[in-house]
């Protein structure tokens, strides 16, 4: 019974909002689109960048290029504290596709597994590389849709 609890546990630990550093990064925990959208106008915390990387287990350059946001232009906001309005849009919209592949996968390893892999119905790239676009960011949403209801191709 406790594997199965604490399986429950590891699938519900990997938010959007986890991802990007908790409450002690975002100083808020969002449960709605509204709060996000808050949250984004405000501009996140440049320590999320720093989570979101830890977690994910990939490279600042692979994060700035997923976000379409230039490298020296994170590490200057390092050092600002703040990402800008249109940064932290992008940082969420990752973060949510992020938390969107735990749900799908129910495993977190598999999820960002997934994430960082080509992918033969996204015309052989990755579908981190495919977030740094609106559209992309919703023909990688879509494909999670088709794995979850068992369409693959």
């Amino acid at each position: 019974m406790s594997n199965t609890i604490l399986a429950t546990e590891d699938l519900t630990g990997l938010t959007a909002a986890t991802v990007l550093g908790g409450e002690p990064v975002l100083h808020a925990l969002p449960r709605s689109v509204l709060e996000w959208i808050a949250l984004v106008r405000h501009g996140i915390s440049a320590s999320a960048v720093d989570a979101a990387v830890r977690v994910m287990g990939i490279g600042q350059t692979e994060l700035a290029r997923a976000l379409d946001i230039p490298e020296r232009t994170l590490a200057r906001r390092k050092k600002e504290g703040v990402l800008s309005r249109d940064e932290s849009g992008k940082l969420v919209r990752l973060a949510r596709v992020v938390e969107r592949a735990v749900e799908v996968f129910e495993d977190e390893r598999a999820a960002l597994d997934w994430l960082k892999s080509p992918n033969a119905s996204l015309g052989g790239t990755s579908p981190l590389s495919l977030l740094d676009t609106d559209l992309g960011s919703v023909a990688v949403v879509n494909t999670l849709g088709r794995i979850e209801h068992g369409v693959f191709a």
